[in-house]
């Protein structure tokens, strides 16, 4: 995974699998709450950068592909 559209896109395919059956839910939970910790770590990130008045360039979010 490279950008936020390609996390986006494997949580979307973690939810079809678990809803298919074809993932267990302890998988998919551990998958899911580790999206969740990098999505964490991006709001930390952009936090700081906000107190600091500065706009970082967040390559993780950086994509033309964001819908």
């Amino acid at each position: 995974m490279k950008n936020v559209v390609e996390l986006r896109d494997d949580l979307a395919d973690i939810f079809n699998k678990l809803k298919s059956g074809d993932i267990k839910p302890e998988k998919a939970a551990q998958m899911t709450n580790c999206a969740g910790k990098i999505i964490g770590t991006l709001r930390v990130q952009i936090e700081y950068s906000d107190k600091r008045e500065e706009k970082p360039r967040i390559e993780f979010l950086d994509t033309d592909k964001i819908v």
